[in-house]
């Protein structure tokens, strides 16, 4: 099988400014800190991130968004990073950020619907609220529902507890979060790993994430993060 080891640097020097990207984690338990870190050194810039949360000030999506590189944030809950609020509610358009809420259960089942090749799905949740704005309604059996349509990103880094030279992906506990569904739902999956291993060393049925979804695996991610 293909080795596809490789380091941060190398594993992000096709992600440009602009560019779309989902980044697991939940409230930066579970966010690839070392491709996070990787990002903010290229300084690539105008991002769209898709993810749970807006991190914590120096934690997660927070360093990107305390380095200015996200243009929008596509999550559901930032309340632990004020700088969000700052940065939609300055007067600079430079710094002007775009965040674009939706419900956690919603997001989740977009990314999975993606990753799936569905057209979309139907929730009652947002029915008669702002989450409904611009969206379809439909009516079945006298019950209103959101047309909600799938999410994909051109890239997708997530966190691995343990992590094969071909990419399969075993999480500890809560690091899991959106990183399995995520890493179906890209066009470049790269895992940050805290520990990297040989073909044929992982359980199969403790693998949540295939190798072959994943493009590159980069070692070295701390293993403090649970």
């Amino acid at each position: 099988m293909k080795n596809k080891v490789t380091t941060a640097k190398e594993a992000v020097k096709n992600i440009k400014d602009g560019a779309t990207i989902m980044v697991g984690g939940f409230m930066a338990c579970g966010t690839p800190e070392i491709l996070i870190d990787a990002l903010v050194e290229k300084n690539v810039r105008d991002l769209t991130i898709i993810c749970n949360d807006a991190g914590v000030p120096g934690r997660g999506v927070g360093k990107l968004l305390s380095n200015g590189q996200i243009k929008t944030l596509i999550a559901s809950h930032v309340g632990l990073n004020p700088e969000v609020a700052q940065r939609m509610n300055t007067e600079k358009a430079e710094d002007k950020l775009e965040c674009i809420l939706i419900p956690q259960g919603t997001l989740a089942e977009k990314i999975r619907a993606g990753g799936a090749g569905l057209g979309g799905f139907l929730t009652p949740t947002g029915v008669g609220t702002i989450v409904a704005e611009g969206k379809q309604v439909i009516n079945i059996h006298g019950r209103e529902y959101l047309l909600e349509e799938p999410i994909r990103a051109e890239f997708a880094l997530i966190r691995g507890s343990v992590t094969d030279t071909f990419g399969n992906t075993i999480y500890n506990g809560t690091t899991q979060t959106f990183n399995p569904m995520m890493a179906t739902a890209a066009d470049t999956v790269i895992v940050g790993a805290c520990q990297v291993v040989e073909v044929g060393a992982l359980d199969p049925n403790h693998v949540r994430t295939s190798g072959i979804f994943v493009d590159a695996v980069v070692g070295g991610e701390e293993p403090w993060q649970i």
